[in-house]
């Protein structure tokens, strides 16, 4: 399926399986990092609703030519052409007066409230557009985790205004930070965490290893490991590489031709090393492609549903919904590791568009919701392949650039640096939000908030925290886990308690 593949070829396994195919590996773990490429404004995905903090998000976000401000919680949708009860505007179908109000969400335990926030207790809700994920929220299978962000060390807002604490290089970079958090180093870094993991479990996978980590959405440093290297597949389930001669029955004419042509492009015997490895690669992909679509003909294979159609929440047209279709083909790959003897996979999936300098009313909650209908469906798949439950199986999380700033630039946002992520699966610990959801709204006269430098969030939770907690879950061990996450030992809590 790609010209990439693990460092030596392998042999077919399927005929092996035997009366295993079909069934899971015992001890089978997933985990699927779902990136939304630009910067996710979370301010939007993830709302603290008590009154003071409430209060400071709207009068904030309510300004400028196309306020971004989302309407209260029990907020009935105002119909297009009709004025808004709240703000006083005429409803478009691009504007939160048109989307009623957001979507409450009660966490089990109560998020402590932070310095700042003038509240006996904190109140939460989702963008309105996410009503898949607060079903999923409430089943107790999906956790928010708060104001995550790449460090160096925990460092407070007067410490960063003052740089006299180290933190990442180029905080507001989009390819330096997509490099920071899938990797722990600014653009050019080689190594990505979700490859070290690959690295230290492929074992698990014996001569399959080729198939540890899988991206859908072409290469990702997040992948990357120091022996594995990652399997690129598209949503098709394909090759990278078709050479269809080599699978037909005859080839000009010539029934010898096709088994000729698989010779010459397969020999590794050449004189010159660069032609030798070339034909190496082609042999393992190949190799791979015939493995995998094999695999692919099984029944818990062919029996995953495509996801449903999907409307754009804004304009009401169908449109495709990329990110459900690549979860598709990871749940394809979940659905074959009994007959491929996989226990430990490690995917990347990825959704982009959401780098909204402006515009943001027509473009975010579009994409939310398509997180959001993609999430579900997942979820569902999940639920059932061949019979089996696989969601304590599979944990997937999001992860983004940065956030945005708590301003709004008009009618967009501009780039920060803290946000709120999403974690699923049967494993976690869901309906509840984990880390320090922090106080919200800008310096102005008196008023001083102590998680926020400027427009940013200053992040309470660390990357390596997030990622060493998943890694944990995966079965990494502690000292390997040190080796990942170098920056790791200075964080407290070392894992966080969602898995």
């Amino acid at each position: 399926m790609s010209l990439l593949g693990a460092a030596a070829p392998f042999a077919l396994q399927l005929a092996a399986a035997g009366s295993a195919a079909g069934q899971s590996a015992p001890d089978y773990k997933a985990l699927v990092c779902i990136f939304l490429f630009g910067g996710n404004d979370a301010h939007n995905m993830v709302l603290a609703t008590d009154t003071d903090s409430w209060g400071r998000y709207f009068a904030t976000r309510n300004t400028g030519v196309d306020p971004i401000a989302l309407m209260p919680v029990g907020t009935a949708r105002t119909a297009v052409g009709a004025v808004s009860p709240v703000t006083g505007r005429t409803a478009s179908l691009g504007t939160p007066e048109a989307w009623g109000g957001v979507l409450p969400i009660t966490p089990t335990a109560p998020n402590p409230v932070p310095a700042g926030t003038n509240a006996t207790s904190r109140t939460f809700a989702l963008h309105p557009f996410m009503a898949p994920t607060q079903t999923l929220f409430n089943s107790g299978r999906l956790a928010i985790v708060a104001n995550v962000g790449t460090l160096v060390r925990p460092i407070t807002k007067a410490q960063y205004l003052a740089k006299s604490v180290a933190y990442p290089a180029n905080l507001f970079s989009h390819n330096d930070q997509q490099s920071t958090w899938q990797a722990g180093a600014a653009e050019g870094v080689r190594v990505g965490w979700g490859g070290q993991f690959g690295d230290m479990l492929s074992s698990m996978n014996g001569s399959n290893t080729l198939f540890t980590a899988i991206s859908t959405a072409g290469n990702a440093v997040f992948l990357s490991g120091r022996n594995i290297i990652q399997y690129q597949m598209t949503t098709a389930a394909q090759p990278a590489v078709v050479v269809t001669g080599t699978t037909a029955n005859s080839l000009f004419g010539s029934t010898v031709g096709p088994a000729r042509l698989r010779e010459i492009i397969q020999d590794t015997t050449s004189a010159s090393l660069y032609a030798a490895d070339y034909s190496t690669v082609v042999n393992r992909s190949m190799t791979a492609a015939s493995t995998l679509n094999t695999a692919f003909t099984q029944t818990n294979v062919t029996a995953i549903p495509a996801p449903p159609a999907y409307t754009n929440a804004i304009t009401g047209a169908v449109e495709a919904n990329t990110l459900a279709t690549q979860l598709q083909t990871v749940a394809k790959m979940i659905a074959a590791n009994g007959t491929l003897g996989l226990k430990r996979q490690v995917f990347f999936v990825s959704l982009g568009g959401w780098d909204t300098h402006d515009k943001q009313n027509t473009t975010q909650p579009n994409l939310l919701a398509k997180v959001a209908q993609a999430m579900s469906y997942f979820d569902g798949v999940l639920g059932n392949i061949g019979g089996q439950d696989m969601r304590a199986n599979v944990t997937t999380f999001t992860a983004s650039d940065f956030s945005r700033t708590f301003t709004t630039n008009g009618d967009g946002t501009d780039h920060a640096w803290g946000g709120h992520h999403l974690v699923m699966g049967g494993a976690v610990k869901g309906k509840n939000i984990y880390g320090q959801y922090p106080t919200l709204g800008v310096d102005l006269g008196t008023f001083n908030n102590p998680d926020m430098a400027r427009t940013a969030l200053v992040p309470t939770t660390s990357v390596d925290q997030y990622g060493a907690t998943m890694g944990k879950w995966m079965g990494v061990s502690d000292t390997d886990l040190d080796t990942i996450f170098p920056n790791l030992r200075y964080f407290t809590p070392r894992y966080l308690n969602f898995l």
